[in-house]
Formats: structure tokens, sequence, C-alpha cells
């Protein structure tokens, strides 16, 4: 009975998980952005997009916990998803034009302005759409959710590489979310085309708390080496290690969930072997 509940929520779930990282962005990107204090207006962009389309959000998410399985996602978040999957694509394009058009080098790829982040918006966006767009709770959505949670794994993989190579992987702790990133795409890719082998998606199950794990043990390292940073503690917060990145492990490994739960508790039939 509890199973069946969850399960008729998931899309509910899904909504608020988008919200709730359009909120966390705001933050985000308010951090990122002050490195350089904002130094060109269009950086402000996905400052005020993140908070607009949070408050854009934030009464069908209140009437989604009112109403429980009998919500419907409201329209706006069509809207809402389009101009995220714009703004996505035109910051990626923005943050490489930053150095890596001028000179396309893998220097400049690494310590030019992380590309691969402003994809988070176009992910969120199309995440809205499938909301909206597939039958809710269906194997279709919940193969889409999968397939976008794959796509962040990618882009962590991404920016793990980029990030940690910028000092070289000094530490051999480094290359943990590297690996982690890795094994979660390995595994997610195998159940986009095992979606109803449950015995596969308990393995999932069991990576994606692994992902929780490595991202919240990430998060701690970050805290502590900006703490004991020789510089001032604003300053450690800016130029030092990335204190959100991690939190991505544990944000795309509660997606993956959402997809996982709807896959193990369907009742879709087992494909013969």
């Amino acid at each position: 009975m509890i199973a069946r509940k969850r399960l008729r929520e998931a899309d509910v779930l899904l909504e608020i998980f988008i919200f709730a990282n359009f909120a966390f962005l705001s933050l985000d990107i308010y951090v990122a952005h002050s490195i350089n204090r904002f130094r060109h207006w269009a950086e402000w962009i996905p400052f005020w997009f993140s908070i607009a389309a949070g408050l854009a959000l934030l009464p069908g998410v209140i009437r989604s916990l009112r109403r429980g399985v009998d919500w419907e996602p409201p329209r706006v978040g069509s809207a809402v998803g389009t101009l995220a999957i714009l703004v996505g694509i035109a910051g990626m394009f923005w943050h490489l034009d930053s150095h890596f058009f001028s000179n396309q080098t893998i220097r400049n790829l690494v310590y030019a302005a992380p590309f691969a982040a402003p994809l988070a918006y176009s992910g969120l966006g199309f995440l809205l759409l499938a909301n909206r767009m597939l039958e809710r709770r269906s194997l279709a959505w919940a193969q889409w959710v999968l397939f976008l949670a794959l796509g962040g794994f990618v882009g962590n993989f991404v920016l793990s590489v980029l990030d940690h190579a910028q000092n070289g992987f000094f530490v051999t702790l480094e290359w943990i979310p590297v690996a982690a990133s890795a094994l979660a795409i390995g595994t997610m890719a195998v159940a986009l085309a095992k979606p109803h082998d449950r015995g596969y998606l308990r393995f999932v199950g069991l990576v994606l708390a692994l992902e929780i794990v490595v991202g919240v043990v990430g998060f701690g390292l970050h805290l502590t080496a900006n703490l004991q940073g020789p510089g001032g503690m604003r300053e450690n917060f800016l130029y030092g290690a990335p204190i959100f990145s991690p939190l991505l492990f544990p944000n795309l490994a509660l997606l993956a969930g959402i997809a996982v739960l709807v896959l193990t508790e369907s009742g879709h039939r087992p494909v013969d072997s």
C-alpha cells in the first residue's frame, strides 16, 4: 500500500525536485558569478531566471502537496521549461566563448568557465516538459527521467575531470568523483536497456545510494578545505574548492531514484529472456 502511494506521487516528487533545483541554482549562480563580481550584465540572467522560475512553479508545488494524486502540473511549467532549455544552451556557448572558441586548447577548456554547468537549466527544462507531455508515471515517463539523470551524470563526469585537472589531481581522492560518475553512467545506461529487470533495478538503487555517500563525503572534504584554507573565509569559499559541486551526486541520485521507483513498482511484465 505504501509503495503504491509513493508511485502515484512520483510526478509530484519530480515537480518538487525541479522547484528545489531552481531555488538552489539561484544561490549557486550568485556564488559562482560573484567570483568576478558579475562583470557582465548577462551574468545576472540565470540568477534572476532561477528566482522567476521558482516563483512561477511554487503555486503548483503547493497545490501538489495538498491534492496529491488529483494534482495536474500547471501549464506555466511548459513555458518555464522551454525558457530553461534556451537559457542552458545560451549559457553553455557563453561560457565556451570566454576562452575556448578563441583558442581551442585543452588548457583553455580546463580553465575557462565550466561550459557544462549551464546545461543544468536545459535538463530541468526537459524534465518540466516530460512531466507535462508524457503520460505521467508511465514506462516512457520513467525512462525519460532516468535518461536525463544519466545526462546529468555525464555532465558531472566532465566537470569532475576538468575541475580537478586544475590542480593536476593533486590528491588521489579527487579521482573518486570521476570513477563514481562513470559507474553511474554505465549502470543507468544498462537500466535504460533493461527497464523490466527488477533485480538489476535493485542494484541500480545500491549504486545510487553510493553516489549519495560520495556527494556527502565530497561536500565535507570541500567544506573542510575551505575552512582550513590560507585566505579569508570569503576568499576561500569563492576561489577555493567549489562547495556545492559534490552535491550534484546526491541531487542526480535522487532524480534517478524517482525513475527507478516507478520502474520497480509499476507492475510492467518482465521481458522474457
